[in-house]
């Protein structure tokens, strides 16, 4: 608390809060945006929470939603604090000043986490520095793993994506109160909450509850129904129940944990398999959200941030030791790689002959991260020039291995370098003015929607963050994305539909 101020308190369409000052930043944890998804609302839509009397106390980060633990050897680089109770349905408000005549841009953050786990307790997302920097910062927990993106034929799908609406609309009616302006919310995401702000730019539900959005390692996207049907067709067989909602509310929580951890384990962004994810259902998510963007029949007006890190694949392939079992498989994962991301040999020979001194790893690594986020954000800048920002993350980690990997920006962007969970992946000595330079380009989008470089054009613009001044580099995916669009004139495939998963 700073000395000489009361805590803050604000008033919500549910009731007030009073949360607390923090080198001089007004912080709100832990408010309700939904009632708590359980009981007779398991696996249903979010419903709005139960008005309270009195002044809430928001001093403390709400509980998270129910989700498995990382494994040993993701969790040395990733933290992901778990906090018990039933009322997940939660965000925070960082803010520079509460009180409706502020009218400061806002960023809504959405983590995280494959869809399995990750929440908005997680140090290195913390709001402070944007709302430092005049910017409101909202982050919000959401419905994880089976109880989020679990497809039954008894409850509607999409329960996560619900949840992220909700939220949404609280920030339409409440974030003039924290000093937010509501007609200017950029909504971000990394990896799959990335993945989930693909989406809400094509929910019409979504429509008009976001001005900008950030996409970071994470392209828009819809599963195959199937591979998340199979996916709790198997936790179901694990537990020896039906495959129904109705039997899985039934289920004791930790065994359906467990249960779910085990059979995720076998998945893997580079490898495949069965996994949760966001599936069209003629309802909230009525259509393929990458080609309702490509094709022009969504969000209309937004503008766009996106981007990727230059070694997404390492922080999948180098814990556990992935890196070197890929390279001694050689021509075989090379087949496998060519099967998962759905290309002819020539993809993958051109892949080979880019990178001639390149080991089977980083090849393979490369063409799936082409596949699942650079081909098809390069996709969504080429529908929409003019209001597409296009960045890459270069800088490498200073932990053996890991290089500019999946989620290691996130310090930078949220300049949070400081926390010890950020250096858990970036390690020590993480330069300043890098962070400096990336959240500048973050609070400026938020501001303005101009993070500083050139909007995409037919010069193909990329600004690159990395060792020494972010540079503007054009066109550097250009060759990769001629192989795809050479193999699907070749295969004769529809074209420009170069990304299926």
């Amino acid at each position: 608390m700073t000395a000489g101020r009361t805590n803050p308190v604000v008033s919500t369409p549910h009731g007030a809060v009073r949360g607390r000052y923090q080198d001089g930043i007004a912080v709100f944890r832990g408010i309700p945006y939904a009632a708590p998804p359980f009981g007779p609302r398991r696996f249903r839509p979010p419903v709005p929470p139960e008005r309270w009397n009195g002044v809430r106390d928001a001093g403390s980060f709400g509980p998270t939603a129910p989700k498995p633990p990382y494994s040993e050897a993701f969790a040395q680089y990733l933290s992901d604090p778990v906090i018990p109770g039933d009322d997940c349905l939660n965000l925070n408000v960082w803010t520079p000043e509460p009180g409706p005549a502020a009218r400061l841009p806002v960023l809504v953050w959405l983590h995280g986490g494959a869809l399995t786990r990750g929440s908005s307790a997680v140090p290195v997302y913390g709001g402070r520095t944007f709302a430092r920097d005049g910017v409101v910062c909202v982050s919000i927990n959401y419905r994880l793993g089976v109880e989020g993106y679990g497809l039954f034929p008894d409850a509607p799908a999409n329960a996560g994506l619900r949840d992220q609406i909700a939220a949404l609309r609280w920030v339409r009616e409440s974030i003039a109160a924290f000093g937010g302006d509501p007609d200017r919310v950029t909504l971000a995401g990394q990896s799959a909450g990335a993945i989930s702000t693909g989406a809400l730019l094509a929910a019409p539900q979504a429509q008009g509850l976001f001005r900008r959005a950030v996409l970071q390692s994470g392209a828009p996207e819809a599963a195959d129904r199937e591979k998340v049907r199979r996916m709790v067709r198997r936790v179901a067989a694990r537990l020896k129940i039906p495959a129904t909602a109705e039997a899985f509310a039934a289920a004791d929580r930790a065994q359906l944990l467990r249960a779910q951890a085990e059979v995720g384990r076998f998945s893997s962004p580079v490898l495949g398999g069965p996994g949760f994810g966001l599936v069209i259902d003629g309802d909230v998510l009525p259509h393929d959200p990458l080609e309702a963007l490509v094709e022009g029949a969504a969000a209309p007006g937004v503008d766009l941030m996106m981007g990727w890190t230059r070694d997404e694949y390492r922080l999948w392939l180098v814990p556990g030791g992935l890196v070197e079992r890929v390279d001694r498989l050689g021509s075989v994962a090379l087949g496998g790689a060519r099967a998962r991301c759905h290309c002819g040999n020539e993809v993958v020979r051109g892949y080979r002959a880019l990178r001639p001194g390149a080991g089977a790893a980083e090849t393979v690594g490369q063409l799936v991260t082409d596949h699942l986020l650079r081909i098809p954000l390069h996709r969504v800048a080429d529908a929409r020039p003019g209001s597409s920002y296009v960045y890459e993350f270069a800088w490498p980690s200073g932990l053996p291995g890991l290089g500019a990997c999946h989620a290691l920006e996130l310090g930078f962007v949220f300049d949070s370098g400081d926390t010890p969970d950020s250096r858990r992946l970036a390690g020590e000595g993480a330069p300043q003015e890098l962070a400096d330079a990336m959240h500048g380009a973050w609070v400026r989008f938020a501001e303005c929607g101009d993070p500083g470089w050139a909007a995409w054009d037919a010069t193909h613009p990329v600004r690159v963050f990395g060792d020494g001044a972010p540079r503007t580099a054009h066109g550097p995916l250009d060759t990769e994305y001629d192989l795809w669009q050479a193999d699907v004139t070749a295969r004769g495939t529809r074209a420009g539909r170069l990304v299926r998963r």
